[in-house]
């Protein structure tokens, strides 16, 4: 029987490997629609160029051509749609995903079903000169654009003169992510209220407490959430300092979340898709409340689900792409507890060195169930890489398989002593 064919949108080496371990892979090949260079660490988006050359790849492609997916965050998840309309194949709605990406639009549909489990939020305009009036909020509150990832441009404002500061920095990079989303949503059949708003960015009120990723899917109409994955923060800080899986929070909480998470993905129409649901569980008020939706399977949580259930759910990704209904994920990999650890720095400052082959080998040969992906490459500077959040930059990615968490925290421990890196 000939294998089915799925393309990638933002296919990298590292996932790849992943998604030929699979059990999907015996029945399946994986094709690039666009690599990774195409939509990482790139001076802009020109979404219609990428449009017509995930295209055209797929167009020259001499075979079937059964599925579209991605695992990255935009471009990736607003490009999947449109391929998957353009080539009648199983996918999202482009309005879907939008009302899933579009933070404002979102909470006003989240809004409707969860009104109890989302923050305070209003609207505005960074370039208006009286855009501290018009937020309607006092701090502390987070400010954010309507779409961005790794937390880029969104700010913690304490006290007033903060927001300026941060506008300043806002109106000379909004543009980065505002116009190519802009360029999406003007793809897509959206109320005139959305689609011709000044406003770009949001204010919400704080909420806080443990954060957790609720992954799941929808297939057929169909909810089903199968993991929830915890996400650990520095201390006294916003950056993320490693996910952890399975997640240690209570059965009932993580059933509240499910409950949540179906409630807003229904109302925004999202089906034949992947997600991940970002929460916060504050135990003082024993609540949950809901972050933000991405209409993806994470990529950041591929190893932990591998390490822990024998397989990535990239396998749920390839699955809906065709159309198969998922089977239930197990627990057969090699490990009990597994984490991915984002080795960051605070000060910016030019790569000099980093950590050579030879030095991830033998930590790989010394340490069990340790795996290291390095993010930077010598010569560049730390603040002239894309998709960073504002507070910190993330050099390297260590996944980490243990019998427990303070396994865990040994392991990487062991992994700071033998990675080095130079920053001037």
């Amino acid at each position: 029987m000939a294998k089915k064919n799925l393309f990638i949108v933002g296919l990298d080496d590292f996932n790849l490997a992943k998604l030929r371990r699979l059990p999907q892979a015996e029945d399946c090949e994986f094709h690039e629609a666009l690599g990774v260079a195409d939509i990482r660490d790139v001076a802009g988006y020109d979404m219609a160029a990428l449009l017509d050359k995930a295209a055209t790849a797929i167009e020259r492609f001499d075979g079937s051509v059964d599925g579209v997916a991605t695992y990255w965050d935009f471009p990736g998840t607003i490009l999947v749609p449109m391929l998957a309309k353009r080539f009648g194949l199983r996918g999202p709605s482009l309005e879907a995903v939008l009302k899933a990406e579009h933070k404002f639009w979102s909470r006003q549909q989240q809004q409707k079903v969860i009104p109890d489990n989302i923050p305070r939020f209003n609207a505005f305009d960074p370039f208006a000169d009286d855009a501290y009036e018009t937020l309607g909020m006092v701090p502390p509150f987070w400010i954010k654009p309507f779409k961005s990832f790794r937390s880029f441009l969104a700010f913690h404002i304490h006290q007033p003169r903060e927001l300026q500061q941060a506008l300043e920095v806002i109106r000379e990079r909004e543009g980065f992510f505002g116009e190519p989303f802009r360029w999406a949503l003007k793809q897509a059949d959206i109320p005139a209220d959305i689609a011709e708003m000044r406003e770009s960015f949001i204010a919400e009120s704080v909420i806080g407490g443990a954060q957790c990723t609720l992954e799941g899917y929808m297939h057929g109409g169909e909810f089903t959430a199968y993991g929830v994955v915890d996400s650990v923060r520095e201390p006294h800080a916003s950056s993320f300092s490693r996910y952890e899986y399975p997640s240690s929070l209570p059965l009932e909480v993580q059933q509240q979340m499910i409950d949540v998470a179906r409630a807003a993905v229904e109302q925004i129409g999202l089906d034949d898709s992947p997600f991940n649901i970002e929460f916060f569980y504050d135990q003082s008020a024993a609540k949950v409340w809901l972050l933000e939706i991405n209409p993806r399977t994470s990529q950041a949580h591929t190893d932990l689900f591998e390490k822990v259930h024998g397989a990535s759910q990239l396998g749920v990704m390839v699955d809906i792409a065709l159309g198969r209904k998922p089977a239930l994920m197990e627990r057969n990999g090699d490990f009990p507890v597994a984490a991915h650890f984002m080795l960051r720095v605070h000060q910016d400052g030019r790569v000099e060195r980093v950590p050579d082959a030879d030095a991830i080998d033998r930590l790989r040969d010394h340490v069990s169930g340790i795996d290291v992906k390095i993010d930077v490459k010598p010569g560049q500077r730390l603040s002239d890489l894309q998709g960073q959040d504002m507070y910190s930059y993330q050099l390297a990615s260590i996944f980490v398989g243990g019998r427990d968490q303070e396994d865990l925290l040994d392991k990487y421990d062991l992994a700071l002593t033998a990675l080095q890196f130079d920053i001037a």
